[in-house]
């Protein structure tokens, strides 16, 4: 099958590269040309340079192919340099799907998020409201929620190792976040973290499995983690332990929100909102993929220590 696929140069998009080529798909992808050399295996994939607004050319990459993967995606915005969630989120869910109709391409999968809800962040609405347009259209559609993704970023940006780089790695101790005034339950808010191999591995095999149309799938990994456990394995992967106090995030809040318009601050005042809410589901999804998930652990956490 030949398979469109946007994002093809960040952290999932280069794994899906990698199990389309392993199923003897042919990936046809989109590459800005800032990002030529992020792309993995490029000499065994059809490249189209241009962005995600460029409607020839995306109508080019439509006409080799028979199914789309949309797989872009930011953690967080700049609108003073155009890099929005409407942007990328939306707007290129709805130019790719209006352009699959003209070109009579049926077969579109979706990465959305765990979590997203139209009275969200603007990460969680931009997501939300994508996926409410897809629902709404004449495609054949699966859509992938996943929870907290992990695994070798490959030179991209991942959970894991920037939380690894910007906190973790610091000589500070490791924030346990709550609410309110008391730290009773602090750092308790969960994840179920999922390999990127076994997200990759969901979309390729939904491709040609007719039972996946029309669902939408949380995908989550098996184990529930909270954050401070997730802190523990993080640190304990390489051998060392992290000391670790509570922390109120309403003052963090308010400074990230003074601060994240700029790229050197680690986090966003929506990213700790969301953060805070924790990100967890339950679903048969590796049963109906046969995938067998990975452990979040710390021998899976190996590339931390590359």
């Amino acid at each position: 099958m030949k398979v469109a696929l946007f994002g093809g140069t960040g952290f999932v998009g280069n794994y899906i590269v990698d199990e389309l080529l392993n199923a003897g798909h042919e990936p046809h992808i989109l590459v800005r040309p800032q990002n030529a050399s992020k792309l993995i295996q490029s000499e065994k994939c059809i490249t189209y340079s241009g962005h995600i607004e460029n409607e020839v050319v995306i109508m080019e990459m439509m006409k080799n192919s028979d199914a789309i993967i949309y797989n872009i995606g930011l953690i967080r915005q700049f609108p003073k340099k155009g890099i929005t969630f409407e942007k990328l989120h939306f707007e290129g869910v709805k130019r790719t799907i209006k352009l699959a109709e003209s070109a009579k391409i049926k077969r579109y999968i979706l990465m959305s998020a765990n979590g997203v809800k139209m009275d969200g962040t603007p990460y969680q609405t931009t997501k939300y409201i994508a996926e409410q347009f897809l629902k709404n259209s004449t495609l054949d559609w699966t859509i992938f929620r996943p929870s907290l993704i992990f695994g070798d970023p490959r030179g991209t940006i991942e959970f894991c190792s920037q939380l690894k780089k910007d906190m973790l790695g610091l000589p500070i101790p490791a924030p346990l976040f709550f609410n309110g005034l008391i730290p009773k339950n602090a750092g308790s808010f969960s994840f179920n973290p999922v390999h990127v191999t076994d997200v990759a591995k969901c979309f390729v095999r939904a491709l040609e499995k007719e039972s996946a149309i029309g669902k939408t799938y949380a995908v989550g990994g098996e184990m529930t983690v909270t954050w401070k456990e997730l802190i523990k394995t993080i640190t304990s992967s390489n051998g060392k332990n992290k000391w670790s106090i509570p922390a109120p995030v309403f003052p963090i809040k308010m400074f990230a929100k003074l601060l994240d318009r700029f790229s050197w601050f680690p986090i966003t005042a929506d990213q700790l909102t969301m953060l805070m809410e924790g990100n967890t589901c339950s679903s048969n999804v590796f049963e109906e993929f046969d995938v067998k998930p990975l452990e979040f652990s710390g021998e899976s956490l190996q590339y931390l220590n590359e």
